[in-house]
């Protein structure tokens, strides 16, 4: 929650100057939002050494940005001194940006690489009406950063309309030299807008050089189409598993005209050595005896040995080189340990076929987090599995459970997620919760897991096959959107190329007849056991019931007979007391035939099953015909899957409570 700060004296840092008409050198009237805060010596401080933390400082009043007469835009110029502190337990990230937005309320935006201003939904949307100015410290892919040390323009979205490395080109000789955005030296940035010249220009020097003649980054844009009349302008920042303390020394602005100067020299106190909060806060020994003093550094290390040892018998953390470059992802035990309450039992969610989830909650930021412990006792394909969860952290999808990061150790490896609060979908489909989802709500999570599944087949860079797709994997945000977790068993393999394995993985009742025949997962694998899911929402049992008559066992049979005697509708979920979209219904158990069908050429890809649910296409005219064609496969095909002796074949349960 934003709170207003009021201060009655002038930060020490900035230029003291009277009221400026259309603008401001800062003095106390503004206001801090997240973990934004005041240094002891004056001046803003975004974020500090909090994992996962939001940090944001506007200017109070709105600003016209806008002439009334026609409703284009003013020009602008506001200059600013900032400094990124680096903690030296970690890496740079994230970043800040300079911005101009139509509200103080940014409700929803994400951390990370999102720097408080968008989040995974709205990033790109015009209706955002945003220009930003970021000032990055760590390279990502999701948004085409260029690398891991830059300035972008910004303009609704994270993805910059232009950027350049951080730097300044020298006035004497125009030689282009680097800055190091979180070196913890102060650095003045300069952004003006020439509205006639529909010209932006974003220039950064060091403090001590004169502001450079030719600009960083220059871009032609009218920004009248995307900025509101009134505006706010402030900044934002974010920490996510990288942190670093962002800080804004000295800030003016003007519109239409140039932005008041800062006295630089009040800032000769900032040394880019600040300490993070953290530190410096052991006055313990202060006033004890020399003997007392030697004798609490002994008592301490005894105790720490002690904690060291136990604490080492349970898990030893290993980083290897080769993972450094999914340090983003990385978590320390510490962390997962204190976010879990040491693995308590009272955080356990439930435990599936790789291991027990428990809740968390991240220390500093408060981010709910589900935290999954696997054991391994082989180092043989860790450094894959790492790489993958390297990818699959990557994968932004409003409808994937995001898999936040990983703490490995000798014996066992944790996986970090998003936290679902409503659990399972297999909790609404079998246990008493007291809540039975009605058709529209099944449909919908019916569309959100094939949206997913598009992305994850052919959206993404590389090909996802998620291989373990059941209700169990379905996660339930606090609204029931569904997202489909669990990438445990997922693999990555290249546009149009086989993905070759020799373990068949997967749940009874969702693995294709050839899978369990080769051993080879394709994208068809995964829509057969998206056929099989629909079946299970829309008829509320599982696919395969083993206490039953054998005609009943399996599912997709027991579907398939009703519809050749015409009572397809027959086989809907009695829970739901016939309250359903009979077209709807049917367009899903039909759907649910066709993606099973026992060839894995007679199934659609996962984009023309989304057009049939979207009603952007209708189901083939000869569909009975199609799924007639493989009557008969019935007993063969399910003893390749009920009889399969391999050794090599993995069974998963369902999970119990969460299903990860």
């Amino acid at each position: 929650m934003l709170y207003k700060c009021y201060v009655g004296l002038f930060l020490l840092m900035f230029k003291v100057a009277a009221s400026i008409e259309n603008g401001f050198v800062v003095n106390g009237n503004f206001e801090l939002g997240g973990g934004a805060e005041f240094s002891q010596n004056g001046f803003f401080r975004l974020t500090n050494s909090s994992t996962f933390g939001v940090g944001r400082a506007f200017y109070s009043q709105p600003l016209n940005f806008k002439n009334s007469s026609n409703g284009s835009s003013v020009s602008f110029s506001t200059t600013f001194v900032f400094a990124f502190v680096l903690d030296e337990e970690h890496l740079p990230g994230h970043g800040m940006t300079f911005m101009i937005a139509p509200s103080k309320n940014l409700t929803g935006a994400s951390a990370s690489q999102h720097l408080g201003l968008f989040n995974h939904k709205n990033n790109g949307d015009p209706s955002n009406h945003v220009v930003a100015i970021e000032l990055d410290t760590f390279q990502n892919s999701e948004f085409k950063d260029i690398n891991g040390n830059h300035v972008g323009i910004d303009v609704n979205s994270l993805e910059s309309v232009s950027s350049a490395p951080a730097g300044y080109f020298d006035n004497e000789n125009g030689e282009f030299k680097s800055i190091v955005l979180s070196s913890g030296e102060p650095i003045q940035a300069w952004v003006e807008y020439d509205a006639p010249e529909t010209q932006l220009n974003v220039t950064l020097a060091p403090i001590h050089k004169s502001k450079p003649s030719l600009p960083l980054l220059s871009l032609n844009i009218d920004i009248s189409p995307i900025i509101l009349e009134q505006m706010y302008v402030g900044f934002s920042s974010s920490t996510g598993q990288l942190v670093q303390s962002h800080y804004v020394l000295g800030w003016s602005f003007q519109l239409d005209g140039k932005a008041p100067e800062l006295d630089l020299s009040k800032l000769s106190f900032f040394t880019g050595k600040e300490q993070s909060k953290r530190k410096g806060r052991n006055p313990l020994v202060v006033g004890l005896s020399i003997t007392g003093v030697v004798l609490l550094i002994i008592a301490t290390i005894s105790i720490l040995i002690i904690l060291w040892r136990r604490k080492k018998a349970e898990f030893t953390e290993i980083l290897e080189d080769w993972e450094v470059q999914y340090g983003s992802h990385r978590f320390s035990y510490k962390e997962l340990f204190e976010a879990t309450k040491g693995f308590s039992e009272r955080e356990f969610l439930g435990k599936g076929g790789f291991g027990k989830v428990y809740k968390g909650v991240l220390p500093g930021s408060n981010v709910q987090v589900a935290v999954k412990r696997i054991s391994h006792n082989s180092k043989q394909g860790m450094k894959e599995f790492v790489a993958e969860i390297g990818t699959t952290g990557q994968l932004r999808h409003p409808n994937l459970v995001r898999v936040l990061g990983y703490c490995r150790g000798e014996k066992e490896l944790i996986l970090v997620y998003d936290y679902m609060p409503n659990g399972s979908l297999d909790r609404f489909l079998y246990s008493k919760v007291g809540v039975i989802l009605n058709w529209n709500q099944r449909f919908k999570i019916i569309k959100d897991v094939a949206l997913a599944l598009t992305y994850l087949h052919e959206e993404w860079a590389e090909v996802i096959i998620h291989r373990d797709i059941k209700a169990s994997n379905v996660l339930l945000d606090g609204e029931l959107n569904a997202k489909l977790g669990d990438f445990g068993l997922a693999r990555c393999s290249k546009h149009e190329q086989d993905l070759q394995t020799t373990h068949v993985a997967g749940t009874l009742g969702y693995i294709a007849p050839e899978l369990a025949r080769s051993g080879k997962p394709t994208p068809s694998t995964d829509v057969y056991a998206f056929g099989a899911f629909c079946l299970e929402v829309a008829c509320g049992r599982r696919p395969v019931e083993q206490k039953t008559s054998a005609k009943e066992m399996i599912l997709v049979d027991w579907v398939y007979s009703f519809w050749m005697e015409g009572k397809i509708l027959s086989t809907m979920d009695p829970k739901l007391d016939r309250e359903w979209k009979a077209e709807e219904a049917e367009l899903v158990l039909k759907l649910g035939l066709l993606c099973s069908h026992g060839v894995a050429e007679g199934r659609p890809r996962m984009s023309q099953v989304l057009m049939y649910l979207k009603g952007q296409a209708v189901l083939p005219e000869n569909l009975n015909a199609h799924v007639k064609a493989q009557e008969g496969r019935g007993e063969s095909e399910n003893n390749a899957i009920l009889c399969y002796s391999s050794p090599s074949l993995t069974i998963t349960n369902s999970l119990i409570s969460v299903g990860r």
